[in-house]
C-alpha cells in the first residue's frame, strides 16, 4: 500500500511539473522559433518517447484501416493547429493567463458533451460549469486591462485552440 501512495505521488509530481513547465518553455520558444516549427519540434521530440511507451505497452499506434481519414483528421484538428494557435497565441499572453484559457478544457469538454452527444449534465456539473466559466472571463477581464490590445490575438487564438483540442 506504500509503495502504491508512493507511485501514485511520484506520478502526480511528474505530471505537475511537465503541465508547469510546458507553459515557460513554450514562452521562451516563442520568443525565438516561429510557432509553426515550434510545434513541429515538440512533435519530432514527443514521438519518439510515444512510440517507444506505444511498443513497451503493446498498443496498437495506427487507427484501424478503414479509419486512416480520421486518424488524418484527428492529427491535423487535434493536434497540429491546435498546439501551433497555442504556441501562436502566447506570443501576445503571459504563460500564466494561458494556462488558465487552456485549463477550461474540461468545461468545454463538458458543454461539447452535453450538446453534441447528449450526454446528461447534473446540477453539480452546471455549477461547476457556471463557476469555472465566470472565474476565466473575470481573470481575462483584469489581464486584459492590464495588459495590452495585442493581448486579444492571443486569447482568442488560444481560446480557439481550446475549443478544437475538446
Amino acid at each position: 500500500m506504500l509503495m502504491k501512495n508512493f507511485l501514485v505521488i511520484l506520478l502526480f509530481i511528474m505530471v505537475s511539473v511537465t503541465w508547469g513547465t510546458t507553459w515557460l518553455a513554450m514562452k521562451l520558444t516563442v520568443e525565438t522559433i516561429p510557432p509553426i516549427f515550434a510545434t513541429g519540434i515538440r512533435f519530432m521530440f514527443a514521438a519518439p518517447v510515444l512510440i517507444l511507451i506505444s511498443v513497451l505497452t503493446k498498443t496498437r499506434l495506427l487507427f484501424p484501416d478503414g479509419q486512416k481519414f480520421f486518424q488524418l483528421f484527428v492529427c491535423i484538428f487535434y493536434f497540429s493547429i491546435p498546439f501551433s494557435l497555442m504556441i501562436y497565441g502566447e506570443t501576445y499572453v503571459s504563460p500564466a493567463l494561458a494556462s488558465i484559457i487552456f485549463s477550461s478544457m474540461p468545461v468545454c469538454v463538458l458543454f461539447f458533451s452535453w450538446l453534441l452527444l447528449n450526454e446528461r449534465v447534473g446540477i453539480i456539473a452546471i455549477l461547476g460549469l457556471v463557476t469555472s466559466t465566470v472565474s476565466l472571463l473575470a481573470i481575462l477581464f483584469i489581464e486584459t486591462n492590464i495588459g495590452s490590445n495585442n493581448q486579444w490575438v492571443g486569447i482568442i487564438s488560444l481560446v480557439i485552440a481550446v475549443i478544437m483540442h475538446a
